[in-house]
């Protein structure tokens, strides 16, 4: 038995929105396991959404419309990048926008509207959490563009869906130009989420913030947005690691039951991704911002090694 394909496109989409939270949470119980505290429940990153969902929204009174309209643009251009992604399979009517172009236009929208609210209301630390997210972004974009181009160069296409049908049906996954690629992916990850050492999404210090800087005089449901965009951009890069370097068990057509293979199969990637994540964030310290461009830099060169390994050792033979 099939499911019909917009049905699932459309469940795809609310799966994104609905596990996005229950990462973060996993990712906050293992660092909390791992400092040997209790930490909070799985569902307290639900709680928190539902909390901020039912207070009145607040605005200054510097604030323009621009201020107001720019959670729901973050989130909406956050949440449509995210579900191009295939997560449970790549036979979708929606596979035609998994271009990894247009997420990556779609998450620079978001970030500019972001970095717009930030300096709107005209406060020191929206300001200064804007310049510092322009200038991650400025050194994580390139890097990130280019370890995923090392990918769609074997299977000659830039959209998503298509380099994983490739992969499922190649035999030869260990290439010494992908494991360049996922390095560089990974820093790149840390970086444009906001994690350690990068940036601590659970600091109050306001001279060492980032992306909190930006969304400090929101509040209500405009924050509770926000909130939930970050958490959908950390759900992206963990499908988009999981999925498009290890993609076995995703489904090649909309059967129920290699469906749901395929949602057992990628929990278990990402609960393992998320614990992964958690351990690098217990051991490392966050580091100072004058760091983060050799952070990054690495992150760029370990993709150029992967892109360059790929001419040298695959189209040169």
């Amino acid at each position: 038995m099939k499911m019909d394909a917009w049905l699932l496109a459309l469940l795809q989409a609310l799966l994104y929105l609905a596990l996005a939270p229950l990462l973060a949470g996993w990712v906050g119980k293992c660092k909390a396991r791992l400092q040997n505290r209790r930490g909070a429940p799985l569902w307290q990153p639900y709680r928190d959404l539902y909390k901020l969902f039912a207070k009145e929204a607040r605005m200054a009174h510097t604030a323009s419309q621009l201020f107001r309209a720019a959670p729901y643009i973050v989130f909406a251009a956050t949440w449509l990048a995210t579900a191009g992604i295939p997560l449970l399979s790549t036979d979708l009517p929606t596979a035609a926008m998994a271009d990894i172009i247009v997420i990556a236009g779609l998450l620079a929208l978001a970030r500019f509207f972001l970095a717009l609210a930030g300096m709107d209301t005209g406060t020191a630390f929206g300001g200064m959490g804007a310049s510092r997210e322009m200038f991650v972004s400025a050194l994580a974009e390139p890097a990130m563009l280019v370890a995923v181009f090392t990918l769609t160069m074997t299977a000659h296409s830039t959209n998503l869906a298509a380099v994983v049908d490739f992969h499922l049906a190649s035999t030869n996954l260990l290439r010494p130009s992908y494991l360049f690629a996922l390095g560089g992916l990974l820093l790149v990850a840390i970086a444009e989420t906001g994690r350690i050492p990068v940036d601590n999404p659970s600091t109050h210090l306001e001279l060492t913030m980032i992306h909190e800087a930006m969304i400090l005089e929101y509040s209500g449901r405009h924050l509770a947005l926000m909130e939930w965009a970050a958490q959908l951009k950390l759900m992206l890069y963990g499908v988009l690691l999981v999925n498009v370097f290890f993609p076995w068990g995703l489904a090649r057509d909309t059967g129920i039951g290699a469906l749901s293979l395929a949602l057992a199969t990628v929990a278990a990637k990402l609960l393992m991704l998320g614990a992964a994540l958690a351990v690098v964030e217990t051991v490392l310290a966050k580091m100072r911002l004058f760091r983060a461009p050799a952070f990054l830099n690495l992150g760029l060169l370990l993709a150029l090694l992967g892109l360059f390994s790929h001419v040298i050792l695959e189209v040169g033979a």
